[in-house]
């Protein structure tokens, strides 16, 4: 028998740290190659450790919550003979394991492509869930310390939740995938589903100060208003100090302006309407960000100087004759922006394909760096959150981003008579040391003229 260290390797593109979401092994586990161990969370992306090795677990050297350095020691490891576990681990060599800081999950907040939303009956921008059938989402299984002794499937968030409330899990009935407990059979429990509650157990150490464990820094993702402290601090790292740091470093490094419009996209709405009935494409996602994407494209093909960037060392723009379109997907951990590389390649039905494997490998955390790395152009959609228009902060690396408003019902003069129409408004952001108001008005209006009458369009691309 020998002991191995596993160090912790570097996940990509030369990042110094990452954070231990949650552990998949315990001090004394039996693991064999490939094997999951853990979660970690670099300033872009979730990823999940397979086992180097086959052995026994002698010692984790963290805690989830914890930043560790690349190249330091992770997991050390007993390897050799039957690979059996020892009589009794050493007591330093288990970690005190408390509840994750972030959950890898996106079950307590759906995440959407900002926003992969979807048209109801009457055209109106919704958010639906979008699940697709080879869609899972990823459930983290820290050996936090459990409220009961049996095995409990759910998010440490949802965990929280229960032992704030003295809910014990063992008796909540998972309708989540797999069996997952959702926050769904929580509250449902809470309210007096048929599940016993127990107390509490009381610690007798003094309570912890700070927050409790926030996922996010918005809406209902915090501690409930009533009952939460009077402040929360949730440190920057991970993929909030990732997005923090570039928005910092494009607004005050890129001259920013915009140009706004207002579209008919009644005949887009009428197009992703009559395609949804065609029996060719069932199963495949449509919706009015994928005719925008594809009007983004047609654009670049016409004015490529939009498919552009500043390169501040050689002071030379940089244009670039295929388009890795980007598309702002808002997580429970934050923005991060995927992309489809050389999206202007795809017809309809590739361009509805691409966006379903995006969003899909959005929703179950495992969007890889290369998948966000090298955007040229970037789509953020605040349409399905209710809201007419924006003006979005370019990425850095990009010349120009796309902001897309709800499309709703609205007076419009047609003929010179005032009819109820479907419109959107849009407005694009843009680099103004490359890309002038000429330019920028010229492809809005390109995008415009495509989503007024798509078919054509296509067509006569």
């Amino acid at each position: 028998m020998s002991q191995e260290i596993f160090l912790l390797p570097d996940v990509g593109e030369g990042l110094i740290e990452a954070e231990i979401v949650s552990w998949k092994v315990a001090v004394g586990d039996t693991v064999v190659l490939n094997q999951p161990l853990c979660d970690v969370e670099t300033a872009k992306a979730t990823v999940e450790l397979p086992s180097p090795y086959a052995g026994v677990v002698v010692t984790l050297h963290g805690n989830p919550g914890d930043m560790m350095e690349v190249h330091k020691p992770l997991i050390t490891f007993e390897v050799g003979g039957d690979g059996s576990a020892p009589a009794a681990a050493p007591a330093a060599a288990a970690p005190v394991v408390e509840e994750p800081k972030v959950s890898n999950s996106t079950e307590g907040r759906e995440a959407v492509l900002v926003g992969y939303g979807v048209a109801n009956e009457d055209g109106l921008a919704t958010r639906k869930n979008r699940r697709s059938s080879s869609a899972t989402a990823p459930v983290s299984t820290a050996p936090a310390a459990p409220i009961t002794s049996g095995p409990v499937r759910t998010t440490p968030p949802v965990r929280l939740l229960a032992k704030q409330n003295g809910l014990d899990l063992a008796t909540v009935p998972g309708t989540g995938r797999d069996g997952i407990i959702t926050r769904a059979d929580v509250e449902r429990a809470l309210q007096g589903g048929g599940t016993s509650v127990v107390a509490a157990p009381r610690k007798a150490s003094t309570p912890k100060t700070g927050p409790l464990q926030p996922t996010r820094f918005v809406g209902n993702d915090l501690a409930p208003w009533a009952t939460g402290p009077k402040e929360e601090r949730i440190p920057a790292k991970g993929v909030l100090k990732a997005m923090a740091e570039a928005m910092v470093l494009s607004k005050t490094t890129i001259p920013h302006a915009g140009v706004w419009l207002k579209v008919d996209a009644t005949k887009t709405m009428e197009l992703i309407a009559g395609l949804k009935q065609q029996p060719s494409l069932e199963g495949i996602r449509l919706s009015p960000l994928t005719v925008i994407a594809l009007a983004v494209t047609d654009a670049a093909r016409h004015f490529p100087g939009i498919n552009s960037h500043w390169d501040d060392g050689t002071k030379e723009v940089v244009i670039k004759r295929s388009m890795n379109l980007g598309i702002a997907a808002d997580t429970n951990k934050g923005l991060i922006v995927p992309n489809i590389k050389e999206a202007d390649k795809l017809d309809l039905v590739g361009m509805a394909q691409e966006l379903n494997v995006l969003v899909d490998k959005v929703r179950a955390g495992t969007t890889s760096l290369a998948e966000m790395s090298g955007t040229s152009f970037t789509i953020t959609n605040v349409g399905p959150m209710g809201v007419d228009a924006a003006m979005a902060i370019i990425p850095p690396g990009s010349g120009a981003i796309l902001a897309v408003g709800q499309v709703a019902k609205a007076p419009w003069v047609v003929n010179d008579e005032i009819v109820v129409r479907q419109v959107v408004e849009l407005c694009l952001s843009f680099d103004h040391r490359m890309i002038d108001g000429a330019l920028a008005s010229k492809v809005l209006a390109h995008i415009g003229n495509f989503l007024n009458d798509p078919a054509a369009a296509i067509i006569a691309g």
